[in-house]
Formats: structure tokens, sequence, C-alpha cells
């Protein structure tokens, strides 16, 4: 049984008094860290970061956050319990503590006011729907692709990131690759003369409707919210597979299929080259001999194609003037039909498709509230390319689209297939 000692109102002001000249009189120890000293950031100069749906994709991301000395993790949000105590264990042995707060519903992360910025990694399902509710909490963005399920989710979060002042960055990492960046410098510039034709790879060139797998019982909500894992998406009953997959999209509408997952990432090269970064091409045409064409209202044409590339790596672009023409991919290396048009430049080779300099971009725009490489203008007109050609493809008849109204030109059917609903109660 505990006891409770009475104090003396004497006795507490006498020993209160006592305790306060000793604190006075002892030295304080303020940690280096506390001061940026020792190579150690100081607060006021750390961005803090939130991350939302942190899996497979997402820890790499993770990762690639936690190696700038700038960046102080705080919180994650998974609908999957495991996710968030595994992302929690790689926080706090990073960080040396315990301050990683874990969250089931997003929403909860984003009320917070020390949070600075948002990782998002979920399923394309997600990716705008809580990037527009990221904006709206005054949070700066990564967000990885697709970025956007439709040509409306593009508009809007394009919209909404103008509106609200908020950093976007899509995880369309090649832009701040050297060799990939380059290759686009030359295209853009002029240096291979008029340019004619761009070419992107996709992984596949289908297009189909998102659908039900076989119903199993569904988890305990603390082990895996699956209500909220569908969030906007049309309901369906749970399936592991599908909360497994890893691009589900998990909606009513179009599927984007590979020119919207792996070839989002070679388009968006294309449209940079292109000088595109607010528009799309007008014309598109479905594959025909592996090839499926489109062409923008200054007559170059996109190329999207899945066969015919050199031997440079996955993710490969080629960018064809009338003067020259030069391919890159995913080795870092680069053919170009002259030595000439290097002019003197070593361009580093960097292999594989590493997300840290896109990463730092955004954090270096973060504090410098400029626009990072693959902003939401730049990605809301990539996406719509990409969601348009996947349109030809569905109907299965050329399409001719207007940038200015966003709308194909007579074609009610493709019309539609430009947005879907959202599940109540989300909206954008």
């Amino acid at each position: 049984m505990k006891t409770r000692t009475r104090l003396a109102r004497r006795q507490f002001l006498q020993a209160s008094a006592a305790t306060g000249v000793a604190a006075l009189m002892a030295p304080t120890i303020v940690p280096a860290s506390a001061l940026g000293r020792d190579g150690a950031v100081a607060p006021s100069e750390r961005i803090t970061v939130g991350g939302i749906g942190i899996g497979r994709r997402g820890t790499y991301d993770l990762g690639c956050f936690l190696e700038q000395p700038d960046v102080q993790f705080l919180a994650v949000c998974d609908v999957k319990e495991e996710r968030r105590a595994a992302v929690k264990k790689i926080a706090d042995q990073h960080h040396g503590n315990q301050d990683c707060d874990t969250y089931r519903d997003f929403r909860e992360l984003l009320e917070r006011d020390d949070i600075d910025a948002v990782l998002i990694a979920t399923g394309p399902n997600w990716h705008c729907t809580a990037s527009v509710y990221a904006a709206k909490a005054g949070k700066d963005i990564y967000c990885e692709k697709p970025c956007t399920k439709n040509i409306a989710q593009s508009l809007t979060l394009a919209e909404v990131m103008r509106r609200t002042g908020r950093v976007f960055q899509a995880g369309t990492q090649r832009r701040n690759l050297p060799h990939f960046a380059f290759a686009c410098e030359l295209a853009r510039t002029g240096k291979l003369g008029k340019l004619k034709t761009v070419h992107a790879h996709p992984a596949g060139m289908t297009a189909k409707m998102s659908g039900w797998e076989t119903p199993e019982a569904e988890p305990p909500r603390e082990v895996v919210d699956w209500d909220l894992y569908l969030g906007p998406a049309a309901w369906r009953p749970f399936n592991k597979q599908l909360l497994d997959g890893f691009n589900f999209e998990k909606g009513g509408g179009l599927v984007g299929g590979g020119v919207l997952e792996w070839g989002s990432h070679c388009v968006d090269l294309c449209q940079w080259a292109v000088g595109a970064d607010d528009t799309a091409p007008v014309e598109y045409h479905p594959p025909e001999n592996g090839r499926l064409t489109a062409r923008y209202a200054n007559g170059v044409e996109l190329v999207i194609r899945e066969t015919g590339w050199l031997p440079l790596g996955s993710c490969p672009v080629r960018f064809e003037g009338e003067e020259g023409w030069i391919e890159t991919g995913d080795s870092g290396k680069m053919v170009l039909s002259s030595p000439a048009l290097l002019a003197g430049r070593k361009v580093e080779e960097i292999p594989g498709y590493p997300a840290t300099f896109h990463v730092r971009d955004f954090l270096d725009c973060v504090k410098t509230r400029s626009q990072p490489k693959t902003n939401a203008e730049a990605a809301c007109f990539a996406h719509i390319a990409c969601h348009a050609a996947n349109i030809a493809i569905a109907v299965g008849r050329p399409l001719k689209y207007d940038p200015a109204t966003n709308e194909f030109i007579g074609d009610e059917q493709a019309n539609r297939l430009r947005s879907e609903a959202l599940r109540e109660p989300w909206r954008l």
C-alpha cells in the first residue's frame, strides 16, 4: 500500500528555493546536434517528414530521404500494422530514438503542425487523393507514380498545387539523372536540329478495367484497414492478392497498364525533351505492329514501342532530329549519332535509377520554395499523355485531343474515360 507524505507549506517553499538556486548554478549541457555542430544540421534547418503508405517502393524512397542530413522523419501512416511497425523501426534506428509515431489514418498525420512534407508511396489509387489532402493541410509532397488515375485527376492535381502553393515532386526520378537530363537538353535546345521524333518504352500496351477477386476473410481493422485501403475506389470484398498487388489500381475505371506504370517514366522524359511540360500530344493512334504513335501540335511525333531498342538498359528513350539523334537508358550509357554532340562535355554515367538526386531536388525546393524538376504541372501533362494513349488503346481507334479544353474532339466514349467517380466520403 502506497503512503502519502504531507509536506508543510514552509518546507515546500524552502525546498523549492534550494532547488532553484542549484539549477541556476549547475552548468547546462546542450548537445552539439542541437546547435548544428559536428556535421549535424541545426533543428531550424531540418525538414520534418511523414510517410503515407510505405511498402516496398516506399521503403526504398524512405532510405533516400534518411540519407539526407537535413531530414527528420517523424511519423508513418499505413493501413497495414506490420508496415507501420517496420517503418517505425527503420526511422527510430536511424535517428537513435523512439520518436517515430504511427497512424492508421493518414488524416491524423496531416493534422500535425510539426510535419513539413510527406512521402506518399501508397498504391496508385491513393496517390492523387492523398496528395490533394496533404496540400490542403499545408504539406509539401513527394509522390510516387503513377500520380493520377485519369485525366481529370491530373488536372485537379496541378490546379490544387498552384492554388495552395505547395511544392510537389512526382517520383519520375530519371529527370534528375545526368545522362537522361543531357539527352533531353540536346533535344530541347536544338542541338539535334529540328526535332522530329521522340521514342518511349512502355511495359506492355494493354488496357483493361479493374475487377474483383475471390472474397476472403477480412482481417481485423487494426491489422489491415481494408475499407481505408480501398479509399476512394469502388468497394470490393477483401482479397490478399489485391492487398499485396504491386500495381492494382483498385478503381472502377480504366487501369493504366504498362503505358501509365513504367511508361510514365519514359513519356515524362519525352515531354521534357519536346518542351511540352504545359501541354500534351493532340493526336493518338492505337498500336500497329507494336508501335503506338501520337503527335504534338508542333508536329513532333511520339512513338511508344516495346522493341527495336539498343541494349542500354531498362527505361530507354530515343530522340531524333534533322541533324542527329541520341538514345540512352538505365545503364547510364548513351549512344549518339556523332561524338560532336558532346561538345567536349563529360556526362556522368550513373547506372540504375537511383532516386537520391530526385529527393535532394525536392528537399532543396522545399527550402527555396522553387519548382522541382517533375513539378505538378509537368506531372499533370506527362500523365495526360499516358492516359490519352491508354484510352486510344481501350477504344481501339485514333483520337484527337484538345489541350486547351482537355477534351477529346467528337468522341463521347473517350471523354467518359477521362474521369471516374470517387467513393464516399472522399473528395478532390
